[in-house]
């Protein structure tokens, strides 16, 4: 009985808001093995898939830009060429292929997106890929929120 009642208390709320800017980290590549004599390291490249699920079941969200920088800091390209909206449940995708090497191993995506009404946050996340003959590699990472810029 004392158990029942803690599970409500357990249970993640849900936040509720209208727009949001979220950083998300993208691995072009990620170093692996040993480094050699000449401090040089072996890379696997990896594709990433970045997915964009409205977790609302009665609002759309419209996706401004997904601006996506290297390890630097320095800005790439805007994957989003115009605005999209997202139905309610429905998801956007975004891939970078695993021969893009220009984000390097610290690159990241910079997302913002808005709805006319509160929503349910939405589940932003990147599937990082890597398939060879012997040698397999997946992992993913999840945006989190950051301030407006100038605020």
């Amino acid at each position: 009985l004392v158990l029942l009642a803690a599970i409500p208390a357990i249970a993640k709320e849900i936040a509720q808001t209208t727009g949001q800017r979220l950083y998300l980290p993208i691995y072009s590549h990620v170093p692996y093995g040993n480094t050699d004599r000449s401090g040089a390291r072996a890379f696997s490249l990896l594709s990433a898939m970045v997915s964009l699920r409205n977790t609302d079941g009665r609002n759309p969200i419209r996706i401004l830009s997904a601006k996506y920088y290297d390890t630097e800091g320095r800005f790439l390209r805007n994957y989003l060429l115009k605005p999209i909206t997202v139905n309610p449940f429905g998801t956007h995708e975004i891939f970078v292929d695993a021969s893009d090497k220009s984000g390097g191993s610290g690159a990241n995506f910079v997302i913002e997106w808005t709805s006319e009404s509160a929503v349910s946050t939405p589940l932003v996340e990147a599937l990082h890929i890597s398939m060879t003959s012997g040698r397999s590699l997946a992992f993913k990472t999840e945006a989190i929120e950051i301030p407006a810029e100038g605020k």
